[in-house]
């Protein structure tokens, strides 16, 4: 019989355990791309997608290995494929709405933790399922595999090896080929199209199935028509750009005023170009206090370290309102720089290293007058770029003079929050430290030297700044407040930053729906839409 023929020399079993592994791994790092826009990409994250796919498998694992005692036709195996590879395929279509709605009801009905319970929904409604159907082929296969005792370790070793291998390709191909290339959407498109022509080459050769088979492939078809669209933020209409890199996804947007960059938070402004050419209006004016801190206007030059240079507002802005600067990034993502220097109008001169920015400081013997540190976004902050080690790695990387300035962009207000622990580590390598909230943001600027009188030298270095950027330094001077060390300290070996930043979260959260939950409360959600509307 042909089914016996596809079959019997083994081969094509272990292809299917080789791409069912590679599946699974290329779409957990899916759902992580899916996931970053809507919850970020912090390791709380990560841990909710690897835990609630754990589940899924193991689920899988103990119902294939049941269904194949009870009915060891291999038609179900291939049939549970051909279901995950739809359901795989619907995700791009389908996918971003559901989170969307799972996020909407949630933020009306979780008082905290709202970040961990959006993305675990998110995960079970989304992702458990079809990873429940591809826990089962491991089972399944041992029960097709194995014809004898005397062999059974080596055939079970055999399909846990092409397993293995089938999840390393499904590691490397979606993260440095597939995702930069082509988009996460086309990436859930490739991996479902592969485990449903592995299914389909089955039913064909068993001559069964051809209903089955006729229907997920037309239920592919238009999932490819409809899901190829890489649009996240779906209700947008005048981006300049949307994509995605090995890192971070990736929005370019513009209005009448600016030009804004947005990565991995679809409402955040992680850069932002003003069309005149003038202030901002946000935390990268505040930090402009760093050069007249460090002496600006009594020196020949000055060389300033952006770690985190994002498309360049720090740079740009340093370039605009200093003749006496020499600026250089350090940015690890290479496609950030690229839309720099095609939307942001990011000077040629100004140099920028894709690198990590501590591994740049340990790489590197220069110092700098100036070292801006604004690499952390929502919770998503380096952990290795908010210990003591690196603070001390930043101290020494600057002049005798020199003043890091830290933006920290998310100002809690309860005691032990993520803005006392960094301040209280900083305090650990620095002698003077002094803050400034950002009004109208969450956002608080911190400056940080070793060499007494910033204050001072900033009062002093107002006179040789244009009338606008004087009057900016003014408001910095007066919201300045000199800040007294804590017991808050993070290291190398702890620094709990998500769960830090998760606590602040919750509670911007509940600040900015609380008018909302009263109006739902009150009037329903007719009340609610009549608002929202």
């Amino acid at each position: 019989m042909k089914e016996k023929n596809i079959l019997s020399s083994k081969l094509y079993l272990y292809l299917t355990e080789f791409f069912a592994g590679m599946s699974v791994m290329a779409v957990e790092l899916g759902a992580s791309r899916l996931l970053a826009p809507y919850f970020s990409s912090s390791q709380i994250v990560w841990t909710i997608i690897i835990g609630t796919i754990m589940i899924a498998m193991a689920l899988g694992n103990i119902y294939g290995g049941r269904s194949a005692d009870r009915d060891p036709n291999p038609d179900r195996l291939y049939g549970r494929i051909v279901i995950a590879a739809i359901w795989i395929g619907l995700i791009p279509v389908v996918g971003k709405y559901i989170i969307l709605g799972i996020s909407a009801v949630l933020i009306f009905s979780v008082s905290s933790n709202y970040l961990i319970w959006a993305a675990f929904a998110a995960c079970m409604a989304v992702f458990v399922f079809p990873l429940f159907l591809l826990g089962t082929v491991t089972p399944s296969l041992a029960k097709y595999t194995v014809d004898s005792l005397d062999e059974n370790g080596r055939t079970v070793g055999n399909l846990g090896a092409f397993n293995t291998i089938g999840s390393i390709l499904g590691t490397f191909l979606p993260t440095f080929v597939t995702i930069p290339a082509v988009g996460t959407s086309i990436t859930f498109l490739i991996f479902a199209g592969i485990l449903l022509a592995l299914a389909l080459i089955y039913f064909i050769s068993v001559k069964r199935g051809a209903v089955r088979a006729g229907v997920g492939s037309g239920i592919f078809v238009l999932c490819c028509l409809f899901g190829a669209s890489g649009s996240f933020a779906f209700w947008e209409e005048n981006l300049l750009y949307e994509g995605e890199s090995v890192y971070n996804y990736l929005q370019v947007r513009e209005d009448d005023r600016s030009v804004i960059l947005s990565t991995n938070v679809l409402f955040g402004v992680q850069s932002i170009l003003r069309k005149d050419g003038g202030l901002t209006g946000m935390y990268y004016d505040y930090a402009l206090a760093a050069p007249v801190m460090a002496g600006a206007a009594d020196k020949e030059g000055m060389d300033v370290l952006i770690l985190g240079m994002g498309t360049g507002t720090f740079a740009s802005q340093c370039d605009r309102y200093f003749d006496n600067m020499h600026i250089e990034g350090v940015e690890i993502d290479e496609k950030i720089t690229a839309l720099a220097r095609q939307y942001f109008r990011l000077p040629e001169s100004i140099h920028v290293t894709a690198y990590d920015g501590r591994a740049f400081l340990n790489a590197s013997d220069q110092t700098y007058d100036v070292i801006m540190v604004d690499a952390y976004q929502d919770i998503t902050i380096p952990f290795q770029m908010s210990s003591a080690e690196f603070f001390t790695l930043v101290r020494e990387h600057l002049k005798e003079d020199g003043v890091m300035v830290v933006n920290m962009n998310m100002r809690g207000t309860e005691e032990g929050n993520i803005n006392q622990y960094l301040a209280d580590t900083i305090c650990d390598a620095f002698s003077h430290v002094y803050t400034v909230d950002v009004e109208y943001s969450t956002n608080r600027e911190l400056f940080a030297s070793n060499v007494p009188g910033m204050t001072e030298r900033l009062q002093a270095g107002m006179e040789e700044l244009e009338p606008e950027l004087a009057g900016m330094m003014e408001e910095v001077q007066a919201g300045l407040t000199a800040y007294e060390a804590g017991p808050y300290k993070m290291t190398d070996d702890r620094a709990p930053v998500e769960l830090l930043g998760m606590q602040v979260i919750d509670d911007l959260i509940g600040e900015e729906v609380e008018y909302y939950k009263a109006i739902y409360q009150e009037d329903g959600i007719g009340g609610l839409l009549d608002v929202l509307g």
